[in-house]
């Protein structure tokens, strides 16, 4: 009712209110369709589509592959679009055959998907639009009126709708692509882009502890998108879904991801087996109407997203119409997209597409569209993944994108799908992991970690998948500078046993003890089906050691992580710079070892993450008086660390009293 109401006015805001997908500032851009291509239209041919078998409305025209791409063409105003106006668009069904449907305007949506801007809501018509309705992979379809570009089909209106009802992102809105990068609120640059900011002016702008930032999305969480306010349930108007083309990616490794990638804007309902096709020499030929994509994982397996051409100009294409991830400038693979076929259904039709060579860089990522340059390809991290099994080895490679949102789910899906997909693979393993992540202008940060099979109903290497993408999201969050990740180097070997063990005890051989002794700290270790043992661990007290009880605990690698994050993090952060935070990532204990620590009630100062036992009282006076950045005073000192390998995963801790005489 409310839309057929919408055909014969403009619709006003207080009739139609929605809330819709987070805008960010859009960029200027020219972004004219290829010149010669000039679909005219009439008020008597202008809403009739020209059908697969050939029937096309010549008036119209359709965009050439061949036409100049110099000149910019013109553009319809979103002032002048009337309700009942009709035009027409192009997309593709299947092949690379670009179809024109019929286009008839509802009406105008005003202020609705962010302040000053519009939507026109629009009837897609014609035999293939009746039969396929708004199909996911038709975002950046062009539409004209009377031979003028006036937008891209970009959103949808619900689900399981009867009528091909479809949000049109006006051109101008489009063409509102600025050149410039917008930055962060609070975030001081220089010219050379590189945040001046105090580090006290850096670490205020933490508002939680970077760690939990990197965590990857809890499983059972639901992505969720912006509903309308007094519209029926599933009349919101939302971006078209962009498909997923995934090629050696298992179902069930994109089903357990896929709250992530719904988080980010991906829909992996709409993820199709497509795969990939053979580089052609014409790939960067691009016509309005024209299927691209964005590469997010190549190679032995790959991940694009795609969507429909809007314009191209010279070498710069524009498409989608709404935003990937709302990133702003970004630097990502462009590739062209074929579409198989269109696989309709009466949820959501969604085109089945494969992709093929290199054609460019996606360089803006707005709110109203995406924009990039023909030519070379960004950088991305190159990643070798090794999986032993207990008779052969086999090695993996694939590219994966690089930006800081994206990059540490997409390392964890690859990792994660390479591993299950393995014949060596089997859940109730031990996995073993080792590696390095190697960054351009720092040292390199060591991966070790020994993984056990868990209660939980996740498969066991989920786990090891996600330490990767947390250890991943901590460095592509980390307060300091921006990261550049050369290269990511794993071997993940099958251990066909399961070690386990938890401390259920521990103890001393002696109560007192002198300072420079050396005692034996022992532990009980209650392994999984197994008969208990003791862990021995011989420790040395300090000649140093101030008379008095001494704590002795004795814990898992966990434990101490946890202890060593607070140092890092209190007192708003100390650390200072990227080298400290990789100093920390490489400070984390293993979790195959038993670790005993020696402390005392002593005050200690940190200072810059490095701990000062016992300084001077004048001097823990004057440190929380004038409150110094990058100090912290704690009731404790640690007085040394020792550990021994267990040889199986360890877990949980306790606690014992020595009196030093």
């Amino acid at each position: 009712m409310i839309v057929r109401q919408m055909r014969s006015q403009r619709v006003p805001l207080f009739l139609l209110a929605v809330l819709l997908f987070p805008s960010t500032a859009i960029l200027l851009f020219l972004v004219p369709a290829r010149a010669g291509v000039k679909p005219e239209q009439s008020s008597a041919a202008g809403g009739t589509p020209r059908s697969s078998e050939g029937n096309a409305q010549k008036a119209a025209g359709t965009p050439s592959a061949a036409a100049d791409t110099k000149s910019a063409p013109k553009s319809f105003p979103l002032a002048q679009i009337q309700p009942g106006m009709k035009g027409v668009a192009y997309t593709i069904y299947s092949g690379d055959q670009v179809e024109q449907i019929g286009v008839t305007v509802i009406g105008v949506l005003e202020n609705v998907i962010a302040p000053r801007k519009s939507i026109v809501l629009v009837r897609l018509e014609g035999p293939l639009a009746e039969h396929s309705g708004v199909v996911a992979g038709m975002s950046g379809s062009p539409v004209y009126f009377d031979g003028k570009l006036a937008g891209a089909i970009a959103l949808k209106l619900g689900v399981f709708t009867k009528e091909a009802i479809a949000g049109m992102q006006p051109i101008e809105q489009m063409l509102e692509i600025e050149n410039e990068p917008v930055k962060a609120a609070g975030e001081a640059m220089n010219a050379s882009g590189e945040d001046e900011s105090t580090p006290g002016e850096r670490q205020s702008r933490q508002s939680e502890d970077w760690r939990s930032q990197a965590k990857p999305q809890p499983l059972s969480g639901e992505a969720t998108f912006p509903v309308a306010a007094g519209l029926p349930t599933g009349a919101s108007l939302v971006p078209i879904d962009l498909p997923l083309v995934a090629a050696g990616l298992a179902p069930e490794a994109l089903a357990r991801f896929s709250n992530q990638l719904a988080q980010l804007g991906f829909s992996a309902a709409s993820a199709s087996a497509g795969g990939t096709a053979k580089p052609e020499a014409d790939d960067a030929s691009l016509k309005p109407g024209d299927m691209a994509g964005v590469a997010l994982v190549s190679g032995d397996l790959s991940l694009s997203a795609g969507c429909s051409v809007t314009a191209v100009t010279g070498n710069s294409v524009l498409l989608c119409g709404h935003q990937l991830l709302g990133a702003g400038d970004v630097s990502l693979p462009l590739v062209r997209a074929h579409v198989l076929t269109t696989l309709n259904s009466a949820m959501e039709s969604t085109k089945i597409m494969t992709t093929g060579g290199d054609i460019g860089t996606l360089t803006e990522d707005r709110a109203t569209g995406i924009m990039g340059k023909l030519g070379p390809s960004p950088a991305t991290i190159p990643v070798e993944l090794e999986i032993n099994g207990q008779d052969q080895t086999h090695t993996y490679h694939f590219q994966v994108a690089e930006q800081p949102k994206l990059t540490p789910t997409l390392l964890g899906l690859a990792t994660y799908n390479t591993l299950v997909s393995d014949v060596a693979y089997n859940d109730g393993m031990m996995l073993r992991l080792e590696g390095s992540i190697h960054l351009d202008g720092h040292p390199a940060i060591a991966i070790h970690n020994l993984f056990a099979p868990t209660d939980t109903q996740l498969p066991d290497g989920f786990q090891l998948a996600s330490d990767i993408q947390t250890e991943f999201g901590q460095l592509f969050n980390n307060p300091f500078e921006k990261i550049t990740v050369k290269g990511l180097s794993l071997s993940v070997t099958v251990v066909p046993e399961l070690r386990s063990a938890k401390i259920e005890n521990a103890w001393s051989e002696k109560t007192d003890v002198h300072p420079g002794e050396t005692i034996s700290i022992k532990a009980l270790l209650q392994p999984y089906r197994g008969a208990p043992f003791i862990q021995e661990i011989p420790i040395t007290v300090p000649a140093d050691a101030s008379p008095g009880e001494l704590q002795v605990l004795v814990s898992d690698a966990v434990t101490l992580n946890q202890a060593r994050q607070f140092f890092a993090n209190a007192g708003q952060g100390p650390l200072v710079n990227l080298n400290e935070l990789i100093h920390v990532l490489n400070s984390e204990r293993e979790n195959d070892r038993v670790y005993v620590s020696l402390l005392q009630s002593m005050p200690t100062l940190v200072v810059n993450g490095t701990e000062m036992p016992g300084a001077p009282p004048s001097v823990m006076q004057i440190v929380p008086a004038q409150k110094q950045q990058n100090t912290l005073v704690v009731s404790e000192s640690r007085l040394g660390e020792w550990s021994a390998k267990a040889g199986q995963v360890v877990a949980g801790q306790e606690s014992l009293t020595i009196t030093n005489q």
